[in-house]
């Protein structure tokens, strides 16, 4: 399986380390201009290409890691090609494009998987596993925060540009989006408050996201861009019938499961080992065998579609001030 990869800032690069952890072999990168590819190209062996039309030919798999923005003409000509694509998240900036993104996939008859890597974080995928057993009972409350640094202000900066990126909900609270639907199912209602201003030049600090599921399941999401770098924290709690589990990412032993019992009894320690692989890693060897061998992934074209529409709804509460309404059984057309 040979592996084209466009884009070869942090995600190129991450994705690149994740590749060679697999059976595929990585024969091309492609960026704004072959000097840009030239360094990661020749660190893996491969080849700096002027473009991605010019990278097809030469790959089985084409993982795109650019922009937002620049997701579906890539997707386009990827899916064109007949080529399998791997597409960092978020899939794209409104639910409209996505669409388009799932139906030419499906066309050409290629798989599109969106790389949604908080689901392969090893924390995020203990406390799923635990829901579905069921040994808790159903959740009432999920409360997930994921705060960190803004990015930094500079010229050609997309991430502070926000018809590029979609801002603090789009690209950041995104995960926990789809996070929460990953547990607790579809999502009814969308309700969101910012701290700061929709404008590029003054962007957003934090958000406050509460999503009700269509099981009556309540999420509360925090989303900042407010802390010094270069902190970055995230936590979970989700809150069942019948006990509650806890992660904190900067606690020594990060996740926690309590459970109620007629007579006190100890806490379970779930420590993340320090020798967990990356979850970067964790994603592309599950989207390899997908590939190669026809298996079902954790995380689907749709549920990054649903994601997109969740974010999406997210901003508009947020610059409207009022609760959103989606379709019934997350319906996103």
């Amino acid at each position: 399986m040979r592996i084209g990869i466009v884009g070869t800032g942090f995600m190129g690069t991450t994705h690149a380390k994740g590749w060679v952890e697999t059976p595929a072999r990585i024969t091309g990168f492609c960026a704004e201009t072959v000097a840009e590819a030239a360094a990661l190209a020749d660190q893996y062996h491969a080849k700096a290409f002027a473009s991605l039309a010019a990278m097809l030919p030469e790959v089985d798999v084409v993982d795109i890691c650019t922009p937002t923005y620049l997701h579906l003409e890539q997707v386009r000509l990827a899916a064109a090609a007949g080529k399998d694509i791997i597409c960092e998240k978020p899939l794209t900036l409104d639910v409209e494009t996505g669409a388009e993104m799932l139906r030419v996939c499906e066309d050409a008859g290629v798989r599109l998987f969106v790389a949604h890597v908080v689901r392969y974080f090893p924390e995020y995928a203990a406390a799923k596993k635990i829901v579905a057993d069921g040994k808790l009972g159903k959740p009432g409350t999920i409360h997930l925060r994921r705060c960190n640094y803004r990015p930094k202000k500079a010229a050609g900066n997309w991430f502070l540009d926000d018809a590029k990126s979609g801002g603090l909900l789009m690209d950041l609270s995104i995960h926990d989006f789809d996070y929460a639907r990953w547990i607790a199912g579809e999502v009814k209602t969308v309700f969101s408050t910012t701290v700061g201003s929709m404008d590029k030049d003054a962007p957003v600090d934090y958000a406050l996201t509460i999503l009700t599921h269509e099981d009556g399941t309540l999420s509360h999401i925090t989303g900042g861009w407010a802390y010094p770098a270069p902190n970055f924290q995230t936590g979970l709690d989700i809150n069942c019938e019948r006990g509650n589990i806890h992660f904190d990412s900067v606690a020594s032993a990060p996740i926690r499961v309590l459970i109620r019992e007629e007579q006190n009894a100890p806490d379970v320690g779930l420590p993340a080992s320090p020798l967990a692989e990356s979850p970067y890693t964790t994603e592309l060897k599950e989207f390899y065998h997908a590939i190669a061998q026809g298996e079902a992934v954790r995380v689907t074209a749709l549920d990054g579609l649903k994601a997109v529409q969740i974010a999406c709804a997210a901003r508009v509460s947020a610059a409207e001030g009022r609760p959103v309404f989606l379709e019934p059984q997350g319906g996103v057309l």
